[in-house]
């Protein structure tokens, strides 16, 4: 598949053109306050190399899950005012999607200037089922730009008319944050340096059973942390108190261990408390131990050690996932220590986007000791599953 990307654009040249650009800015908010800015950041490159050559930039993106209508509390203010500091210059905010003021602002715009539309979700039509309906705002995205740039990695897994649709009316380009994490996920799926080794946390099996099974044959090893864990000890004959479990999938689970019991590792002991609290009582058990009423909220240092030695002789780390409730405070050693033997290991390291880039910034780990943080948690899961990613295939398709 042959796909134009920036540099081509770029090279065409864009000086006074109107270029749509669609990113992932789906921050996390404290009321109206960026609680971690790191999309904002990821998207910046692109929209500046952009501006720098005196296109008339047209920022696209959603922010949460409105109802397909207007909703303050979704509204991207707060994060054209992010994208404004950042750039050094005022990002004005359009008060609607395709409307009379989104014309008005991308019609009085100036070559090197950026402009943000109000979140593509306010819309129904951007997550409609219906195809024609998705065509239909697409048409009208176009009507404000001349180009499209898709640089929103952490959308390209949906078909949405401002991912998918738009690139098939507009000349289609891909961003340059779209291509590096292509590039970065191709050497997890081609033929990594080994050992391979995949750490994947987070809440349910049934959200990474399709990774697991397409990772499985391509691993060394699989640490398996998180809530996720316990379906996989339950799966093992122990008991695993009002820990998050999946009962449906405690079987496939046991599957999984009996046909890859070389390969995947679970916790040998737990941190658990009676409650979900920062405050709560907690206590450090074997996995085989859990109190009758508590719950398992973090991986202990026996497996936080285990974890870090697996890593430290990879050549090669995907991590996807935490490995428990990091954001509160008894419950974050696990994630921090995992993380950080990953940080220093010499292996090429990807931080697969979500929860764990999220963990990286909360828990103040560098960044740059991390070969790659992804900025696509889904995205990422599904182009290592093998799935086609529509926001990308669309590329190739030409308008």
């Amino acid at each position: 598949m042959t796909v134009k990307t920036l540099e081509d654009l770029l090279t065409d040249g864009v000086s006074g053109r109107r270029v749509l650009v669609r990113s992932d800015l789906n921050v996390p908010l404290d009321g109206t306050t960026i609680t971690d800015d790191g999309r904002v950041r990821a998207a910046l490159p692109t929209i500046k190399r952009l501006a720098d050559a005196g296109a008339k930039v047209v920022v696209a993106a959603h922010l949460g899950r409105p109802k397909g209508e207007p909703d303050p509390a979704y509204s991207l203010r707060p994060v054209a005012a992010r994208l404004g500091e950042l750039l050094g210059t005022a990002v004005p905010l359009a008060g609607d999607v395709v409307g009379a003021q989104a014309k008005a602002l991308t019609g009085a715009q100036a070559g090197g200037s950026v402009v943000m539309l109000e979140n593509v979700r306010f819309d129904p039509r951007e997550t409609s089922k219906d195809d024609t309906e998705r065509a239909a705002l697409a048409a009208e995205f176009a009507e404000l730009a001349d180009v499209f740039v898709s640089d929103g990695f952490g959308v390209v897994h949906r078909k949405q008319a401002s991912v998918y649709d738009v690139a098939r009316v507009l000349p289609a380009y891909a961003g340059g944050l779209v291509l590096a994490e292509l590039e970065v996920l191709s050497r997890l799926t081609g033929d990594p340096q080994r050992p391979y080794v995949v750490v994947l946390g987070g809440s349910k099996v049934s959200d990474k059973l399709a990774v697991i099974e397409a990772l499985l044959p391509k691993v060394d090893t699989l640490l398996i942390g998180g809530g996720m864990a316990f379906t996989f000890l339950a799966a093992q004959g122990h008991g695993v108190g009002k820990s998050l479990l999946e009962q449906d999938f405690v079987e496939t689970a046991r599957k999984l261990l009996d046909a890859h019991a070389d390969k995947i590792v679970v916790p040998a002991d737990v941190v658990v408390a009676e409650e979900f609290a920062a405050d709560a009582a907690t206590d450090t058990v074997t996995a085989d131990a859990i109190p009758d009423g508590w719950m398992g909220l973090d991986i202990g240092p026996r497996t936080v050690e285990a974890f870090a030695a697996a890593v430290r002789a990879a050549k090669t780390v995907f991590w996807n996932g935490p490995a428990g409730v990091f954001e509160l405070a008894p419950f974050a050693a696990g994630t921090r220590g995992v993380a950080r033997a990953i940080a220093d290991s010499s292996a090429f390291s990807v931080v697969g986007g979500g929860d764990s880039a999220a963990a990286v910034r909360v828990l103040g780990l560098p960044e740059e000791e991390f070969s790659h943080i992804s900025t696509g948690g889904g995205a990422s899961l599904e182009y290592l599953e093998g799935k086609e990613l529509p926001g990308v295939a669309v590329l190739g398709e030409g308008a």
